[in-house]
């Protein structure tokens, strides 16, 4: 047993954060701590790792077993480039190296003294048993696997990103090789790259490992274990994380069950004892029963911490089908091309990730496509009635309360509605008032999610949606995105989202975009072919067509998109004619009203004759298209 925890406690204050946690970690264990935001995971490894010491029962670690942790926030040294800081993973074989060197020529001087031969022995076991003399190699297979290649060794650690500080953080204490190995949110800054190179590392690693992670596909790849933490302790699962629900469903049925039996029973007997505590005959046999519910001890029902989120993403208006055109893009930042002549159209109802290494450009793209930047090159047009939603990799910080931020843009909302609606995204009671201002970044991003669920967009851009997010809330916003049939193009490295949603990924690397059909595609992609992204799939060969059949197919395409330019015309005569007739200038002559009036119905009765005749010419070019798939 590498670790035994016995009835552990830990409050602040008056706070109650761990209580009565029993539990054992043994050597080739791979345990998930998950829970929801605030349940105390890092107070729990803190503990662990010998950083805070608990105010009751005990913490017992095995004689001589080493302990390593990646905290999600610790800092490096600046001056120290990146093969330097990974390469002091190793100080305890250098200093080692350093002595046995003394110590050797010590033994020149004086042969056979056995006190110098002892510290030569000793040295040679610390430099064997971190394998130091291969540490060169070890070093390169690290920083190469950790996403740092060789011409990135000698930048210096204070001019990396944050994610690259984290990377290289991992990086050095995974070189330690510890027997026990605590990682605090590791897969936090990982492209999808990274993360499959950590697995497999994690998989095979001696000792034991403990990961607090809100990343299900991580939790399904590597652990055999999960720790809950729910109701200030700890509840032990066999498995991994989809092994677990079923366990914790089956395990909430049965004390659900064993509550209401006791509830009953103690409903039971106050029913007879009110019925023959006065009773002469009967008093004694009432005392028994009180004596009964006096023992009884009631089970208690299962408490939920996790946020069980019900929302959904709707739409009003159904936009053309042709909705994001993307032209011979490309993106240059300086020098560096991240973008190069992608051609690619997302018709209405799809869903796109872009997808790709850190630093490749993706959130550069998304913000091209959502109209943020523009191309260096290119063109991207949305299509008519496209109305979008945008969500940001870093919320703003907003001042006034949580209710404030729904209630200032829909000052018809009761207060009930907009306390109902913020409900249903995780904010209740009292917290509906608190200050935007300290909100964590879990928060801020709920709360953006219950803006865009009143917007009603029909195209949304999401930018790292999963990012702060605990594995409940994940796990709702997951279901939520799976089930928007309106149009959705999202930046994420979140893998089970990407799995879930089965859709197309657009991978991006160095400048080039590839199409994938899916995750599993993306995940085998070394074994399978290919595929640049174009703007439409290669259709396969068809028969020869009449010369009366493709000149009908053509005017059909050329039609459409006449009408659907004519649409968008009018359509913005519309709005022009709605803007003039709230002009008070306007408005003081009734003969102009008039006139705008009929201009404006007469627009719009136009403008549904277009939009019936362009859906029966969709409908016919469906046709054309439903007799070249039964031909092929």
């Amino acid at each position: 047993m590498l670790i035994e925890l016995q009835s552990l406690g830990k409050s602040f204050g008056e706070h109650e954060v761990l209580r009565d946690v029993t539990a054992g970690v043994e050597k080739g264990d791979r345990i998930g701590i998950i829970g929801a935001n605030g349940t105390g995971k890092t107070t729990l490894l803190r503990i662990l790792c010998g950083q805070s010491q608990p105010d009751a029962g005990s913490a017992d670690f095995a004689a001589g077993a080493t302990c390593g942790y990646l905290e999600q926030t610790a800092h490096l040294d600046p001056d120290a480039n990146v093969y330097d800081t990974a390469k002091e993973s190793f100080r305890p074989a250098l200093d080692a190296m350093a002595k046995l060197e003394t110590l050797q020529k010590q033994l020149a001087a004086k042969p056979g003294d056995s006190e110098i031969t002892a510290g030569i022995e000793h040295c040679t076991a610390v430099i064997d048993a971190m394998d130091a003399y291969n540490m060169d190699t070890q070093i390169r297979k690290m920083l190469n696997g950790m996403g740092f290649p060789a011409d990135t060794w000698q930048k210096k650690a204070g001019v990396l990103s944050g994610g690259e500080q984290t990377r290289l953080r991992l990086a050095g204490l995974l070189l330690r090789q510890p027997d026990i190995l605590i990682l605090d949110e590791p897969t936090n800054h990982l492209d999808i790259e990274t993360m499959a190179w950590l697995e497999t590392y994690l998989k095979t690693c001696r000792g034991a490992v403990l990961v607090v992670s809100h990343d299900r596909y991580f939790l399904d790849a590597v652990c055999t274990k999960i720790w809950e933490l729910r109701e200030k302790t700890i509840q032990v699962y066999r498995g991994n994380y989809s092994a677990y629900l079923p366990q914790r469903q089956a395990a909430d049925e049965r004390r659900q069950k064993q509550h209401d039996a006791d509830v009953e029973k103690a409903a039971k007997l106050q029913d007879y004892i009110d019925r023959n505590l006065v009773r002469a005959s009967t008093t004694k046999m009432a005392q028994s029963r009180r004596k009964q519910l006096e023992k009884l001890e009631i089970t208690a029902a299962p408490v939920n911490e996790a946020r069980d989120l019900n929302f959904r993403f709707e739409y009003d208006i159904e936009p053309y089908d042709e909705l994001v055109t993307m032209k011979d893009i490309q993106i240059r930042m300086g020098e560096r091309t991240l973008v190069k002549d992608l051609n690619y159209v997302v018709h209405r109802g799809d869903k796109l990730v872009v997808a790709g290494p850190n630093g490749t450009g993706k959130s550069t793209l998304l913000q091209v496509l959502d109209g943020k930047r523009r191309p260096s090159s290119g063109m991207v047009r949305l299509g008519g009635g496209a109305r979008t939603g945008i969500f940001t990799q870093q919320q703003a910080r907003r001042i006034g309360r949580v209710i404030d931020a729904i209630w200032d843009k829909y000052p018809r909302f009761t207060e009930l509605e907009v306390r109902s609606h913020l409900a249903r995204f995780g904010f209740r009671g009292e917290e509906v008032f608190k200050d935007c201002a300290s909100l964590s970044g879990g928060e801020l991003a709920r709360l953006r999610f219950a803006e865009l669920a009143l917007e009603r967009p029909n195209l949304m851009f999401l930018d790292e949606p999963t990012n702060h997010l605990d594995i409940y809330v994940r796990e709702s916003l997951t279901q939520a995105l799976a089930a928007y049939t309106g149009t959705l193009l999202l930046v994420t490295h979140d893998r089970y989202l990407m799995q879930t949603l089965g859709c197309p990924i657009l991978y991006l690397e160095n400048g080039d975009t590839t199409i994938y059909r899916d995750f599993a595609a993306l995940r085998d992609r070394n074994s399978a072919p290919q595929t640049p992204a174009r703007t439409e799939p290669e259709k396969p060969q068809r028969q020869a067509y009449g010369k009366e059949q493709r000149r009908r197919r053509a005017e059909v395409r050329a039609r459409i998109k006449a009408v659907e330019t004519e649409i968008e015309e009018l359509g913005a005569h519309i709005v022009e004619l709605e803007n003039e007739l709230n002009d008070p200038e306007v408005l003081r002559d009734h003969l102009v009203v008039r006139d705008k009036c009929d201009d404006l119905e007469d627009t719009r009765f136009h403008q549904q004759e277009l939009f019936d005749e362009w859906e029966k010419l969709l409908e016919e070019q469906e046709r054309f298209e439903a007799e070249d798939a039964g031909e092929a």
